[in-house]
C-alpha cells in the first residue's frame, strides 16, 4: 500500500471515528443538560406546589380570600402559560379550583409515562390550552375525612425549550470548533507520522530505478526494524544473484572446454561420416549451452535491483555502427528517436535487441532502413512503454513465415549471412523482460519488426 493511501485511509477513519464521538457526546450533554434545567424547573413548580399544598392542608389561612396567593402575576394573567388548579376526589360532583390564568378551562392530567419522585410527585408535559406545551408537577393531598385533593401547578415548557435550543447552538459551535481542531491535528500526525513511510517508498522507489542500492537514513523506533529488515533482504537477493552468476560462468567454462576437445579431435576428419555427425551434434550443443545461459544470466540480472538505460545514445551508435558495416550495400538508415524514453534493463540487452533487429533488416533491405523510436501508452492505466520499430524496404515476409523465421535457428534463406538466431534471441530477451516482439508489414514495402519493452 502507498504511503499516501495509507494517509488517506487513516485520516477518514480519524475523521469518521471524531464525528461519530462528537455527535455521541453532543447528544449526551444536551440529554443532561435538558436533565438539569427540567429539575430547576421543577424546583420552581415544586415550590408553588407546596404552597398550594399547604392551603389545602390549612384552608382556614385562605381567610375570605378564596384561593392561595403564589405571589407570581403570570397565575393571574389570562393564557399566560402559568397555571394551578386543584381538584377534590372521590366526591361525586368534584370541586374545581384553579388560577385566573386559565380562565374557564381546565388542566388535563398526566399519563402513564410521567416520572414520580420520592415524595409522591408526578412531573411530565401535557397540552394546556391553546395548544400550549406546559411542564406540570400533581401531588395527590389526602385529609382523610376532609377528602383527597389533586394539586398541579404547571408552566411553560417554551423556558425549557428556548434554554436547550440555546444550548444546543452553544454545544454546536463549540463542537464544531473542536472538530476542526482535532481534525487539522490529526491531519498533522498523520502527514508527519507517516513521512517515514513516504521516505522508504521513495527510497525503494530509487532502489528500483538503480540508483541506490539500500535504505539510507535515520528512522523512528517504529519503522526502523523495517527498514533494517528490507536491507538485510536486498543484501541477501544481491548474494543468491551473484552466486548464480558465479556458478552460471564456471558452468560455461566447465562445458565449453570437452567440446572444443572433442571439436579438436574430429576436426581433421573431414571425409569420416561419424566426424561430421559429432561436429555437428557438438555445434548444436553449444549453440544450446550457450543459448540456455544466456537465459540463466538474464534471468538472474532480472531478479535484482533493475538498472536504467538512455535508449536514444544505443539506438543512435546501433545505427551509425550499422551504416559502416553495410556500407558498400548504400543502405541508408533513417533515425527518428526524439522521444527522450529509459528501457528498464541493462545496456548490453538493450544492444543486442536491437542490434539483431537492425543488422536483419539491413541485410534484407534494398536501399532503406527506417528506426523509430517511440515512449508511450497503449492507454491510461497502462505503464509508459519503449517502442523501438525497425523498419525495411525488402521482399518482406507472409505470415506464415513470419512465424517460422521467430523459432530458433530457423533460416529462409542460406543465401544470407548468419545463424539465424537473431529474431529468436530478441523475442526470448523481450520475453524475459516482459516485452514483446511483433512482425508485421512495413508501409516501405518491407518487413517491420516492433519491440516492446518497459519503461523507467
Amino acid at each position: 500500500m502507498r504511503a499516501s493511501s495509507l494517509a488517506l485511509r487513516l485520516f477518514l477513519s480519524a475523521t469518521a471515528w471524531t464525528v461519530v464521538i462528537l455527535v455521541a457526546t453532543g447528544i449526551f450533554l444536551s440529554s443532561i443538560y435538558r436533565e438539569a434545567v427540567e429539575r430547576s424547573f421543577d424546583r420552581r413548580l415544586g415550590v408553588y406546589l407546596q404552597t398550594l399544598v399547604a392551603d389545602v392542608a390549612a384552608p382556614e389561612q385562605l381567610g375570605d380570600r378564596g384561593a392561595p396567593t403564589l405571589g407570581e402575576p403570570l397565575f393571574d394573567l389570562p393564557l399566560s402559560g402559568w397555571y394551578w388548579q386543584i381538584e377534590t376526589l372521590g366526591v361525586p360532583t368534584p370541586d374545581l379550583r384553579s388560577s385566573r390564568s386559565l380562565w374557564d378551562s381546565s388542566l388535563a392530567r398526566l399519563g402513564d409515562n410521567a416520572t414520580t419522585s420520592f415524595d409522591g410527585t408526578r412531573h411530565g408535559y401535557v397540552t394546556g390550552p391553546e395548544d400550549q406545551r406546559l411542564r406540570m408537577l400533581e401531588r395527590t393531598v389526602d385529609l382523610g375525612e376532609d377528602g383527597r385533593f389533586l394539586v398541579v401547578t404547571a408552566g411553560d415548557a417554551s423556558e425549557v425549550d428556548d434554554e436547550m435550543r440555546s444550548f444546543d447552538r452553544a454545544l454546536l459551535f463549540t463542537f464544531a470548533m473542536l472538530a476542526m481542531v482535532l481534525l487539522f491535528t490529526t491531519m498533522f500526525q498523520v502527514r508527519f507520522g507517516l513521512a517515514p513511510l513516504k521516505r522508504i517508498s521513495e527510497a525503494l522507489a530509487g532502489i528500483r530505478a538503480g540508483t541506490a542500492e539500500r535504505l539510507e537514513g535515520q528512522f523512528p523506533v517504529e519503522i526502523e526494524p523495517l527498514a533494517r529488515e528490507t536491507n538485510a533482504l536486498l543484501e541477501a537477493n544481491r548474494e543468491i544473484v551473484e552466486r548464480a552468476r558465479t556458478h552460471v560462468g564456471n558452468l560455461a567454462h566447465a562445458l565449453k572446454t570437452p567440446l572444443s576437445v572433442v571439436l579438436n579431435e574430429v576436426a581433421g576428419r573431414a571425409d569420416d561420416v561419424l566426424a561430421a555427425k559429432v561436429t555437428e551434434q557438438a555445434n548444436i550443443m553449444r549453440e544450446q549451452i550457450a543459448h540456455h545461459l544466456e537465459r540463466a544470466r538474464i534471468a538472474a540480472r532480472l531478479k535484482v535491483v533493475g538498472s536504467i538505460t538512455e535508449v536514444v545514445p544505443v539506438v543512435v551508435a546501433l545505427t551509425r555502427t550499422m551504416e559502416k558495416i553495410h556500407q558498400r550495400r548504400g543502405i541508408v538508415i533513417d533515425l527518428d528517436a526524439a522521444s527522450a524514453v529509459q528501457f528498464r534493463g541493462e545496456q548490453q540487452d538493450l544492444e543486442e535487441m536491437v542490434g539483431n533487429l537492425v543488422d536483419n533488416a539491413c541485410k534484407w533491405a534494398q536501399m532503406r532502413v527506417s528506426v523509430e523510436v517511440l515512449g508511450e501508452r497503449t492507454n491510461a492505466a497502462t505503464a509508459l512503454e519503449v517502442r523501438i520499430v525497425v523498419d525495411d524496404d525488402g521482399p518482406g515476409l507472409n505470415p506464415a513465415e513470419r512465424e517460422e523465421v521467430a523459432r530458433r535457428g530457423r533460416r529462409l534463406d542460406e543465401t544470407k549471412p548468419g545463424s539465424g538466431l537473431g529474431l529468436s534471441i530478441v523475442l526470448e530477451l523481450a520475453s524475459l523482460y516482459g516485452g514483446s516482439l511483433q512482425l508485421g508489414t512495413a508501409p516501405i514495402g518491407g518487413l517491420r519488426a516492433e519491440l516492446v519493452l518497459p519503461a523507467a
